[in-house]
């Protein structure tokens, strides 16, 4: 905390205006980007402002625009419901409106009632794939909406409710996302603003099944945070039996505990996710292996994929790496840079919060992987806002994510469309990759200085610690390495105040750095 500075005389001079720590921090107030865009409804808020008197809540506003946008998202996806899918090889690529969802209805035996994983796909359907090549709890959830479709008229009228009920499905999950990110951090609900005015978000949120994933995962990082490691470990079991990225949220968190010597709450979370997951997946497992296993098997023998940067590699070589290679390749890499990760923890100058080292190995995976899709940021939004919450940082990535949609669908366009070649060539499309890999970079990097560097990180200059760290928060360390084990300074290049990171006493502890 700012000390107050004596003069010669002796008087004592006031210490620098700074919220208490329990007043919610406003963006407006130290977020230039945000004091900008909120002149569109009436400029900054006043320093008098009354904050608590009124029906809209922080959380209430950020639910409600998040499904605003998801909204919008739809109507993007207008062109497509009405013909683009069911009419014109490319029409639904050059229009930026494709989606999974109305094909696989039939194309994975739901038009037809074959029950996921129990059930072969034929060969004419599905091209080959044999099983619903998704994890149990996705293929659970497109099958209760397949239950609420109506199976009568036309395959393109099933194709459509299937679409509009699964989008439906979806915004709740979006709501419960918002509202999961809004709260996790209880002074900084305005930065659920961030995920609910996320522009790529928006655009991909049907294109596949992955929202459900994330709002799982967001609602065990708010769990987390209230101090609930066996709730955290539930919806985390819960996440990864949807999608798999979610299972990586436990390395970070290891590592914090392993600093911090909260071990018996982290044996608590691994539990409660090993539980959930076994839950959801043994009966499956158990009585259609085949079909269950599928979605790995897939994973490990798909070939190099769009979005990654091992297609550039493959279509700009004349000896292309194989997928045995890329899968070991992209396994060291990821354990490496998860290894990078836990010695950041051990020797950054105060404990990093949770919410950034979950953002840096998601990043890792997406970044490594043999495929990304355009999807694939949904897992990274919610990850963004909580671990770097400046409109600047944040919309410049976004940026790179929306022309990487744009540069996905114009490749397909061009692929797609004979000697017509409309849309984007290869040597295009792989400068669209470029950019998304450019933009998740530059996030991970000011994230890095931000735990490098913890002056420059907004939440802890707003006078908290970890307030995502649950049990960390305000933790003392036990264990340190390097730099993080000296005597606590802080950083002498940096022109901002010190500042308190929310420790309950003043007196330096051992292990602790700042």
């Amino acid at each position: 905390m700012p000390s107050a500075e004596t003069t010669p005389a002796g008087v004592r001079e006031p210490e620098p205006e700074r919220s208490a720590p329990s007043e919610p921090v406003s963006p407006t107030r130290e977020d230039e980007v945000a004091a900008v865009g909120s002149e569109l409804i009436g400029g900054p808020i006043g320093r008098y402002a009354r904050l608590r008197t009124s029906w809209w809540t922080p959380v209430r506003v950020v639910a409600l625009v998040a499904i605003g946008m998801f909204a919008l998202g739809l109507v993007q996806k207008a062109p497509c419901y009405h013909s683009a899918w069911f009419f014109g090889a490319s029409s639904q690529y050059t229009k930026a409106c494709y989606s999974d969802i109305p094909h696989l209805y039939q194309g994975r035996g739901f038009a037809d009632h074959l029950v996921p994983y129990f059930d072969r796909l034929p060969d004419d359907l599905s091209g080959g794939m044999g099983y619903l090549e998704y994890p149990v709890l996705t293929g659970v959830f497109m099958q209760v909406a397949s239950w609420l479709t109506p199976h009568s008229g036309s395959i393109q009228d099933q194709e459509q409710w299937y679409w509009f009920v699964n989008a439906a499905m979806l915004m709740v999950c979006t709501a419960v996302l918002a509202v999961c990110v809004a709260r996790t951090h209880r002074r900084r609900p305005w930065d659920g603003l961030l995920v609910a005015l996320a522009p790529a978000a928006a655009l991909t949120a049907t294109i596949n099944w992955d929202l459900l994933a994330v709002a799982l995962t967001a609602a065990a990082m708010l769990m987390w945070a209230r101090r609930r490691p066996v709730a955290f470990g539930v919806l985390l079991g819960l996440a990864t039996a949807a999608k798999l990225y979610p299972v990586f949220l436990l390395g970070p968190l290891l590592v914090l505990c392993w600093r911090a010597g909260k071990w018996r709450e982290y044996g608590q979370a691994v539990a409660g996710a090993a539980v959930a997951w076994l839950v959801v997946n043994l009966p499956v497992m158990l009585f259609a292996f085949p079909g269950w296993s599928k979605f790995y098997t897939f994973s490990q023998d798909r070939g190099v994929d769009f979005g990654s940067f091992w297609l550039i590699w493959s279509q700009n070589s004349s000896n292309p790496p194989g997928t045995g290679f890329v899968n070991t390749a992209a396994t060291v890499l990821v354990v490496l840079c998860a290894l990078g990760i836990a010695v950041l923890t051990f020797t950054a100058p105060r404990r990093p919060r949770f919410a950034q080292l979950a953002f840096l190995i998601v990043a890792v995976f997406v970044l490594t992987n043999k495929v990304y899709s355009p999807q694939y940021v949904l897992w990274l939004v919610p990850l963004a806002a909580l671990a770097r919450p400046k409109w600047r940082d944040f919309l410049i990535w976004q940026a790179c994510e929306v022309a990487y949609f744009l540069g996905i669908w114009m490749y397909l366009a061009y692929t797609t469309s004979g000697d017509a070649h409309k849309g984007l060539p290869t040597h295009g499309y792989h400068w669209a990759i470029a950019l998304h890999l450019l933009g998740t970079l530059y996030l991970c990097a000011v994230v890095v200085r931000d735990i490098l560097t913890p002056e420059r990180d907004v939440v802890r200059r707003s006078g908290d610690d970890d307030p995502s760290g649950g049990v960390l928060d305000g933790a003392d360390d036990v264990f340190v390495l390097g730099a993080a084990a000296r005597p606590p300074r802080h950083a002498t290049r940096h022109e901002a105040p010190q500042v308190d990171w929310g420790r309950q006493d003043s007196a330096p502890h051992q292990g602790d750095s700042l």
